[in-house]
């Protein structure tokens, strides 16, 4: 019986130590804000089919200017990229240019959004009236919610990009900021695709 609890000590002690599996607390809160809104969205969209199967579904072309918003949020992600490599690399100065590029932009689309629902209003499309229009403003304004969080993001790492605190030995916040601007840019290309696919 000695023996054999020898054996079993001399085991235990022989296997290597295992890593734990851990993440930062602030990139977990991100992925679960992430996953939430993934929910919401994917519950949108599939109410979105189900009322468009029922009928009384009024047929319409998307404003172009949504187009221009598209190019516009994909240059951003290739702006917040550079962002990010530039804080790998510790280049502080193109960092903050990066920042402001995609802060710029981030604003722009906002901007261009708006613009498109100007064009839907003088299409006769209004939040109120056939379902199909409601559906449209709400999915792209619930969006639209989430970009204005996003560029207040971007602002807080500009302004911490201007005070030389993001570097190659600090890169958790820009890493985030780009993992949910990324991922901002990615609901939107979804959502116009599927706009587009299902009007």
């Amino acid at each position: 019986m000695t023996t054999i609890n020898k054996n079993f000590e001399k085991e235990l002690l022989d296997e290597e130590p295992r890593m734990p599996l851990s993440m930062n607390p602030l990139k977990f809160a991100m992925w679960l804000f992430i996953v939430s809104i993934i929910m919401i969205f994917a519950s949108l969209t599939s109410a979105y089919l189900v009322r468009r199967a029922e009928g009384n579904w009024l047929d319409f072309q998307m404003p172009n200017i949504f187009w221009v918003s598209t190019v516009v949020i994909i240059l951003s992600s290739v702006t917040m990229h550079w962002a990010y490599i530039s804080a790998k690399k510790d280049n502080l100065t193109q960092i903050s240019i990066a920042m402001v590029l995609t802060s710029l932009l981030g604003l722009t689309f906002l901007v261009l959004q708006w613009y498109g629902w100007k064009a839907l209003k003088l299409e006769n499309i209004f939040l109120a009236g056939n379902p199909s229009g409601s559906f449209l403003y709400m999915l792209t304004g619930a969006h639209g919610v989430h970009i204005i969080a996003g560029v207040l993001f971007l602002l807080i790492i500009l302004a911490k990009s201007l005070n030389h605190t993001i570097h190659s030995k600090n890169t958790l916040w820009i890493e985030m900021c780009t993992t949910f601007w990324h991922f901002l840019d990615l609901l939107w290309i979804y959502l116009f695709v599927f706009l587009l696919f299902n009007q």
